[in-house]
């Protein structure tokens, strides 16, 4: 109970001491930078074909978007799990992109995957979508 009443009381000091127009948390800095995280199921075997058609279909179409930074790729051999971070230089900009098009580069790639394998559907099994927002 005290506890929940030193809690309550700094949150309110907190509010006191910054005005309404100029409080901010910094820990979410919505008109920064953001991440968007990605996380895939690419088996070992199908690794250098992920690899091939990230940098072949979802790389120079990300170089055209408005507000792209770059991005990582991480791969876990342990889990056969990718990690992409993309990083924006807004989330405004990010998600000003529409489906429609996200869809179509999608559709492309999953075309490409599927051909270079001789598969009929894409391996690579969608995990995880978030975001991420750099901590100063």
């Amino acid at each position: 109970m005290i506890k929940k009443f030193f809690l309550l009381l700094i949150v309110s000091i907190i509010f006191q001491t910054n005005s309404a127009n100029s409080f901010a948390l910094p820990m979410n800095k919505l008109n920064e930078n953001i991440v968007e995280e990605l996380r895939l199921s690419v088996p070992l075997k199908y690794k250098e074909s992920w690899l091939n058609a990230e940098e072949e279909v979802w790389e120079p179409w990300l170089l055209k978007q408005d507000g792209f930074l770059g991005r990582q790729i991480f791969y876990n051999q342990k889990k056969e799990e990718a990690l992409l971070l993309v990083k924006w230089k807004n989330r405004k900009l990010w998600k000003n992109i529409s489906d429609e098009e996200v869809n179509k580069i999608q559709r492309i790639y999953e075309e490409t995957v599927t051909s270079s394998l001789g598969v009929k559907n894409n391996p690579f099994e969608f995990i995880y979508e978030g975001e991420l927002f750099e901590q100063k």
